[in-house]
């Protein structure tokens, strides 16, 4: 993988990583401490499995995650290989102890007492800014995200799809662990908030992108599209309005992180290129969601 080392060591472009990536945690801690775990609201990944815990046994919320977080990616290493890099290393870290740091301090305490709804809209911003941070550092959230990959590689089931289910099923453990129906609630709330901060962050609505490269190293392009993202795609021949000359159109369609990923290295390859990018609400196909699971969502 070209992208897992590709930033030199303490170097301007090291550093922004690693302060996107601890301004984005202590962002995302902020949310958690002050605005969700005082309200038991458990929105999906293994912090909501930790505030589960944290509630019921009084155990610390980021050693909890941790402990749940480096099993999965040694696991998310052995099955899906070098995909995670020392930025998703440092972005759990950094926020396990973010999060206890702040909660040794403030307690269960909310910021906003006697009003959840409040709690849970601000929660879900913070986090969403925090974890928008993250990704715009290359970096992976980790935690219910990586499972979600490595059901994806056994699975026919879109990515996107399987964190919904992943993070749902967190969700209902909170019903099991509290018999309280508003905290569910309340905790999916959070998460349709997380998503639309995350990508107001990104500058993106949708989880996915359509894009179209023109570029005259198309064939370097194609290589990191197929080799180092798995992605696929269909090249297109054209010719210039102005020029007359013959050019080769690459369409692709990837995620918001691997757009991040891919932008960076077509900068290096060829800074000319020409890229547009269009918000895909629904892609239907191979890697995607299938024709049959489109039309029962109708």
């Amino acid at each position: 993988m070209k992208f897992l080392n590709k930033e030199k060591l303490f170097s301007a472009k090291w550093f922004k990583s690693l302060a996107l990536i601890l301004s984005g945690t202590f962002i995302m801690s902020l949310g958690y401490v002050y605005f969700i775990s005082p309200y038991k609201i458990t929105p999906g990944g293994v912090y909501g499995i930790a505030i589960v815990i944290h509630h019921l046994f009084d155990l610390p919320i980021g050693l909890t995650a941790l402990a749940f977080e480096i099993p999965i990616t040694l696991l998310g290493l052995k099955l899906l290989g070098p995909k995670f890099g020392w930025k998703t290393v440092v972005g759990f870290v950094s926020m396990a102890g973010f999060v206890d740091l702040l909660t040794y301090f403030n307690g269960d305490v909310p910021l906003v007492k006697d009003d959840t709804l409040l709690s849970a809209i601000f929660g879900g911003v913070l986090i969403g800014v925090g974890l928008g941070l993250v990704f715009k550092s290359r970096a992976s959230s980790g935690g219910s995200d990586v499972i979600a990959m490595i059901l994806n590689k056994y699975t026919r089931i879109p990515l996107g799809t399987l964190v919904i289910y992943v993070d749902s099923a967190i969700v209902l453990i909170s019903l099991v662990a509290f018999k309280d129906w508003t905290i569910p609630l309340y905790s999916w709330l959070v998460i349709y908030i997380t998503g639309k901060a995350v990508g107001i962050i990104l500058e993106g609505a949708s989880y996915e992108k359509a894009i179209f490269i023109i570029s005259d190293k198309y064939d370097e392009i194609k290589e990191t599209i197929i080799q180092d993202l798995n992605r696929g795609g269909t090249i297109f021949h054209g010719k210039g309005m102005y020029s007359q000359e013959e050019k080769q159109i690459i369409y692709t369609t990837v995620s918001r992180r691997e757009f991040e990923l891919l932008k960076d290295y077509i900068y290096e390859i060829d800074p000319k290129a020409f890229i547009t990018v269009a918000e895909a609400h629904e892609i239907i196909g191979e890697g995607f969601k299938s024709m049959r699971d489109s039309l029962s969502s109708d």
